[in-house]
């Protein structure tokens, strides 16, 4: 059980921005089953970035067999494994603090996942809301990602005033660039677009909180993992919502 590996590593927390290769996906409908929660008093302290050991690989386990990207599951809570925690405190409608305490275990445990927004076909959707990228297939949910989209605020580039938004609606991937891809507004990673200018990415800061001029941030990490995996192929469909 979780709560075993937990309390067999006495983890101990610092910072840590390190990340780690991409993983294979592993679908939501292979899931592990739901253990029971872990006693709030065996993590009052929690476990967040800079942390090893057995709980932490159980931890990257779980949430890779429900379907959160985490990168390579090592046993080092990395910044993708708190990518992945983000994702999961969105999806549960918890603060979005990146630590595993009681709550997120608790969520972790009973399997929380987001409900997809459509109901056949495979789509990448982009849940505004709650800031996940979630890819669906036949209305089951494939993989989740914890991602970043436009502020809403008014900004300027090239003397033309903008708002940073991400616009709602049914897109396709219209074009990629396998690298770094230099735009008015600096460069993204990887980026299929979708919308213009606009698109899923790559970038070093996905905080779990709207902060782009209008694009779908993710980690380098996890764009890497969607060149790889097949999905956001050009001409596949992207819903934003």
């Amino acid at each position: 059980m979780i709560r075993h590996a937990f309390l067999a590593a006495g983890v101990a927390l610092a910072v840590c921005a390190a990340g780690a290769p991409a993983a294979a996906l592993v679908p939501a409908s292979r899931a592990a089953p739901a253990q029971a929660a872990p006693t709030p008093a065996a993590l009052a302290a929690g476990a967040a970035a800079g942390a090893t050991g057995a709980a932490v690989l159980a931890l990257q386990r779980r949430l890779a067999a429900l379907g959160y990207w985490t990168g390579a599951a090592d046993g080092r809570f990395g910044g993708y494994t708190t990518q992945a925690v983000y994702a999961l405190q969105k999806a549960a409608g918890l603060p979005r603090d990146g630590v595993v305490g009681p709550r997120t275990w608790a969520a972790l445990d009973r399997g929380a996942l987001p409900r997809p927004y459509t109901a056949s076909g495979r789509r990448a959707e982009i849940d505004l809301a709650r800031q996940l990228l979630v890819l669906a297939d036949g209305g089951r949910v494939r993989q989740v990602f914890n991602t970043s989209t436009g502020t809403g605020r008014l900004y300027t580039v090239g003397g033309v005033t903008k708002r940073a938004v991400t616009p709602r609606g049914t897109f396709r991937v219209q074009r990629q660039v396998n690298g770094w891809d230099r735009g008015p507004l600096g460069l993204l990673y990887r980026p299929r677009y979708f919308n213009g200018g606009i698109a899923v990415h790559g970038y070093a800061s996905v905080p779990p909180y709207p902060a782009s001029h209008g694009c779908v941030r993710v980690s380098t990490g996890a764009m890497d993992w969607l060149w790889a995996s097949g999905w956001l192929k050009v001409g596949d469909t992207v819903v934003v919502h």
